[in-house]
Protein backbone atom coordinates (compact mmCIF):
# COMPACT_ATOMS: atom_id res chain seq x y z
CA UNK A 1 0.00 0.00 0.00
CA UNK A 2 1.27 3.56 -0.89
CA UNK A 3 1.84 6.27 1.32
CA UNK A 4 -0.61 9.57 1.68
CA UNK A 5 1.15 12.56 0.34
CA UNK A 6 -0.72 14.47 3.57
CA UNK A 7 0.22 17.88 1.51
CA UNK A 8 -1.14 17.27 -1.79
CA UNK A 9 -4.37 15.79 0.57
CA UNK A 10 -4.12 19.34 1.91
CA UNK A 11 -4.38 21.35 -1.83
CA UNK A 12 -7.66 18.34 -2.94
CA UNK A 13 -9.60 19.52 0.22
CA UNK A 14 -8.68 22.82 0.13
CA UNK A 15 -9.75 22.76 -3.64
CA UNK A 16 -12.76 21.28 -2.78
CA UNK A 17 -13.87 23.71 0.36
CA UNK A 18 -13.30 26.95 -2.64
CA UNK A 19 -15.87 24.83 -4.87
CA UNK A 20 -17.84 24.24 -2.29
CA UNK A 21 -17.61 28.06 -1.30
CA UNK A 22 -18.37 28.92 -5.51
CA UNK A 23 -21.99 26.83 -4.84
CA UNK A 24 -22.61 28.48 -1.47
CA UNK A 25 -21.80 31.80 -3.12
CA UNK A 26 -24.03 31.68 -5.90
CA UNK A 27 -26.88 29.68 -4.05
CA UNK A 28 -26.42 33.45 -2.01
CA UNK A 29 -26.65 35.38 -5.38
CA UNK A 30 -23.23 37.07 -3.91
CA UNK A 31 -21.14 38.24 -6.49
CA UNK A 32 -17.91 38.91 -4.20
CA UNK A 33 -18.21 35.89 -2.47
CA UNK A 34 -18.45 33.99 -5.74
CA UNK A 35 -14.79 35.91 -7.70
CA UNK A 36 -13.50 35.56 -4.56
CA UNK A 37 -13.82 31.90 -4.42
CA UNK A 38 -12.83 31.44 -7.61
CA UNK A 39 -9.67 33.40 -7.58
CA UNK A 40 -9.34 31.57 -4.69
CA UNK A 41 -9.52 28.02 -6.34
CA UNK A 42 -7.37 29.40 -8.90
CA UNK A 43 -4.10 29.99 -6.26
CA UNK A 44 -4.67 26.61 -4.31
CA UNK A 45 -4.88 24.25 -7.54
CA UNK A 46 -1.89 26.10 -8.95
CA UNK A 47 0.18 25.45 -5.57
CA UNK A 48 -0.91 22.02 -5.55
CA UNK A 49 0.30 21.13 -9.22
CA UNK A 50 3.60 23.37 -8.25
CA UNK A 51 3.50 21.06 -5.42
CA UNK A 52 2.84 17.76 -7.28
CA UNK A 53 5.65 19.09 -9.69
CA UNK A 54 8.23 19.73 -6.99
CA UNK A 55 8.10 16.42 -5.61
CA UNK A 56 8.00 14.54 -8.78
CA UNK A 57 11.15 15.58 -9.94
CA UNK A 58 12.72 14.93 -6.08
CA UNK A 59 11.49 10.95 -6.69
CA UNK A 60 9.17 11.32 -4.11
CA UNK A 61 5.90 10.37 -5.66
Amino acid sequence: MTQIKWPLLFFAFAAASCMIGIGIAIGERSVAGTFACIIALVFVMGFGFKKKKKMREAGEL
